[in-house]
């Protein structure tokens, strides 16, 4: 089976700086595979190579065996990616309902002013949309939160509702940067159980840059570790929890191993 998502010899500079290197790895259709390492191991900045935000200096990034390496985030749109961040970035004074409709937006007719305005040929579209995005609501148990504004609900449902805005995009490619920090335990139980399913019933391959290593020993099927930009193993949480470079790798950062 052909891989979903492909990286192979991954560099990155900045400057003089070697952010990354010649960093590569496979990630199946319907896994969840975890990146880790400890702080400043290079994660976040190659998920931004990944979905667009950095180019890197060489290599090569294909989703489904097309590449995308250099392209713009809203180009990998048409690819089937979306990508939350750590902090998630929404309208605080709209309604969760609008911040959720509006992850459908790149991927509709028109442009957010147009949507906006309510122009006529957005009208259709834009009801299809709301629809939708209430269904994903309730789908996270967020209903009763659809006409509340977003800064009256918790950190811990702002990520939640990000979770939902990114799937408006019907992405096959699910990015997920650290969906469980600042969250209690409760939460980190229900967002594994979230993930599981967008991977088992919407057909999601899910990739997440987490550190706490209690989820991705519960949610992952395989992890790459990097340390100071470069791979230095990759196979089952458990392997990896086993491993001498990475235990070695943990030590000074024993935030990563919690």
């Amino acid at each position: 089976m052909a891989a979903r998502l492909t990286l192979e010899g991954v560099n990155l500079q900045f400057g003089g700086v070697h952010v990354l290197e010649d960093v590569g790895f496979d990630v199946a259709p319907g896994t969840i595979l975890g990146l880790v390492g400890p702080n400043g191991a290079g994660k976040t900045s190659l998920f931004n190579c990944i979905s667009g935000h950095y180019r890197p200096s060489s290599g090569s990034i294909r989703i489904d065996g097309a590449e995308v390496l250099g392209k713009a985030p809203a180009k990998l749109i048409r690819h089937g990616l979306a990508r939350t961040f750590q902090h998630p970035a929404l309208q605080l004074t709209a309604s969760v309902l609008d911040n959720v409709v509006l992850g459908a937006t790149a991927r509709l007719p028109g442009d957010p002013l147009s949507w906006a305005l309510h122009l006529p040929f957005t009208a259709r579209a834009e009801r299809a949309a709301r629809a939708e995005a209430r269904a994903l609501l309730e789908e996270q148990g967020l209903g009763w939160a659809a006409d509340l504004p977003a800064d009256e609900l918790s950190h811990g449902l702002h990520k939640a509702i990000e979770l939902c805005r990114a799937q408006m995009l019907h992405p096959s490619l699910l990015l997920l940067d650290e969906p469980a920090a600042g969250l209690p335990h409760g939460e980190i139980e229900q967002l594994i159980a979230t993930v599981r399913r967008l991977r088992d019933e919407k057909d999601m391959t899910v990739v997440v840059v987490e550190h706490n290593m209690g989820l991705i020993s519960a949610l992952t099927d395989h992890v790459v570790v990097l340390d100071h930009g470069r791979k230095l193993m990759e196979g089952t949480a458990a392997q990896a929890q086993a491993d001498p470079r990475v235990i070695e790798a943990y030590l000074g950062a024993p935030d990563a191993a919690a």
